[in-house]
């Protein structure tokens, strides 16, 4: 018999937490819809000391967790799986297997697709995820970042915090049972061998971070991005695709007198290049605000679920894919793209005949 797992336990708690961003489940709630006490179920979210649920529970939860029609009204629904469509079936097996390899401690089955279930963001357990970010130029360093300083922080090193702190805490909370540690590179530091063959998310584009050029170069995704040599607008740098026919077209930010009014994002997720069990995402902008879009595509509560739902849609069976987007400048603030606005959606591939 398997000992209890708190990596289990997190799971269950983060699915009932973070699965629908619109929706506040409480434990009791939950209990109910499975019939059971809200103590029980509450033991078996418990991290510190918890309960190992039986393989009929383990099983109530995929089939609740695989289909949002499970919150649909105002009572909660544990659907019968014959009421299933085949796609909810899907996810209900490939969530199912991964709370079973949790239960008994194993690596997620290797069957397991480039996307999950849930959420791009959410990897097998016990798998090691790496974020890269470049490196800030000295030149726009401020006096902290001196190691001599007695107020050193390392952080200001890095040329993307924003959207650093973004990921980072949000991988964090979506891969309880993974270690997810970051880092940052320049033209003279390389990762480790057990760094490139891991789950690699990259921050950055290839102004400042060589990673991101380098891993790109390995794929057969038809972009690459232009570099700027300055701050100010340059019409000849952006995002450069090659079309089916040949032809190429380039996606460049807007600037109006100086100031960003719209940055463009790059999102690319497919297979490592280094190591075909892992993944490389690419997060990356022209500018600093078209970074943090990319992350918050599927980050922001308030729209990562339909982004999310749309990138399933539209990618459904791809090893990888890739969107160029706008990026909103409202107020200097930079706004997360809605990727289910076609307009928001300024290239995506592989192409697809999808309306």
């Amino acid at each position: 018999m398997s000992q209890p797992n708190p990596a289990l336990a997190a799971r269950l708690r983060t699915l009932r937490k973070e699965s629908w961003s619109d929706v506040v489940l409480t434990q009791r709630q939950l209990a109910e819809a499975f019939g059971v006490s809200t103590g029980l179920l509450s033991s078996w979210e418990n991290v510190a000391k918890p309960v190992t649920p039986p393989q009929p529970r383990l099983e109530a939860y995929a089939t609740f967790f695989a289909t949002r029609r499970s919150v649909r009204g105002r009572e909660l629904h544990l659907l019968d799986i014959e009421k299933l469509t085949d796609d909810e079936r899907t996810v209900r097996k490939e969530l199912l297997a991964e709370l079973q390899a949790l239960r008994d401690d194993l690596e997620y089955p290797p069957t397991q697709p480039v996307f999950a279930p849930l959420s791009l963001w959410h990897f097998p357990p016990n798998q090691d995820i790496v974020i890269v970010c470049a490196q800030l130029p000295e030149k726009y360093r401020i006096a902290y970042t001196d190691p001599s300083s007695p107020d050193y922080v390392n952080l200001y090193t890095y040329a993307d915090p924003d959207a650093l702190i973004e990921l980072y805490g949000h991988i964090r909370a979506c891969n309880p049972a993974s270690n997810v540690t970051f880092r940052s590179t320049d033209q003279n530091a390389t990762l480790s061998a057990d760094e490139y063959t891991a789950h690699l998310v990259l921050l950055g584009g290839v102004d400042w971070n060589p990673q991101t050029r380098a891993l790109l170069d390995r794929v057969d995704v038809p972009v690459r991005q232009i570099s700027r040599k300055g701050d100010e607008e340059q019409l000849d740098s952006g995002f450069e695709v090659t079309c089916a026919d040949g032809t190429t077209r380039l996606f460049s930010a807007k600037l109006r007198d100086g100031a960003l009014i719209e940055d463009v994002a790059h999102f690319y997720h497919g297979v490592n290049p280094l190591n075909r069990k892992r993944t490389v995402t690419v997060c990356n902008g022209m500018y600093g605000r078209g970074t943090l879009g990319a992350v918050r595509a599927l980050t922001d509560r308030r729209f990562r679920d339909r982004n999310q739902a749309y990138l399933d849609r539209r990618f459904a069976g791809a090893d990888s894919f890739s969107i160029i987007s706008r990026v909103p400048v409202f107020d200097n603030q930079g706004l997360t793209p809605d990727w289910t606005l076609q307009e928001n959606r300024l290239h995506e591939w592989p192409e697809s005949s999808l309306p």
